[in-house]
């Protein structure tokens, strides 16, 4: 019998995902990929953390697309996402060609409401790099951002569209960074504007589509 051949690092899931099997990724059922994402070693995304809700529907695991396990529906992944974004048991949501470094951390925004301690589902939209080590809470996070290495992303902020955040940066809880600016800095602020210097992540979709071609290779 001639020997199996040998795993590869990424689980690559119908819709392209490419996953790495060194990955920590928990409550599969509660997170959503558009599909393209790339998922680095060693990065933990916590779909676990979620707002449980009686009125959940006990579908929600037929229409999620993670780590191998479910299956995409015949329906767009744009209306798939939208009906899944105000189901408070989708803990986390991505979208296409986004890129999630090694050792970064993605978990859902969590406060108080009401006086019960509440988690909130956490948005992130295309073309979107999470750098290495860097730490995601936010409620919202735009199409082509980048966040860079070492950052901190506070829960409940939001990052507007074409956001850029520098290494390093800790952006403060509930903090709003509007479309087209550059925020640096612990508690991060902003110092200037994407343009010379700071390139649109996924700009045009060339750079977001071949650094996930090269993926696996």
């Amino acid at each position: 019998m001639p020997p199996k051949a040998p795993k590869g690092e990424y689980i690559e899931t119908d819709t392209g995902n490419k996953i790495s099997r060194r990955s920590l990724i928990h409550g599969t059922q509660h997170i959503i990929l558009g599909g393209k994402t790339v998922i680095q070693s060693d990065a933990v995304i916590r779909g676990d953390l979620y707002r449980s809700s009686s009125s959940s529907s006990s579908t929600t695991t037929t229409t999620t697309t993670t780590s191998g396990q479910g299956h995409k529906p015949t329906s767009s992944t744009s209306s798939t996402t939208a009906n899944n974004n105000n189901n408070p048991s989708v803990a986390i949501t991505i979208g296409r060609y986004s890129y999630i470094s090694r050792q970064a951390i993605l978990r859902p925004p969590s406060r108080l409401h009401r006086g019960v301690y509440s988690f909130y589902p956490l948005k992130i939209g295309d073309h979107v790099f999470v750098g290495e080590r860097a730490v995601v809470e936010a409620a919202s996070v735009g199409n082509h951002v980048h966040i860079g290495r070492d950052a901190v992303v506070g829960s409940m902020a939001i990052l507007k569209d074409n956001a850029y955040v520098l290494d390093g940066a800790v952006v403060a809880p509930g903090m709003v960074v509007p479309s087209w600016c550059v925020v640096g800095g612990a508690p991060a602020r902003i110092v200037g504007e994407v343009g010379e210097g700071y390139g649109v992540e996924g700009g045009e979709g060339g750079l977001a589509r071949e650094r996930y071609r090269v993926v696996g290779r």
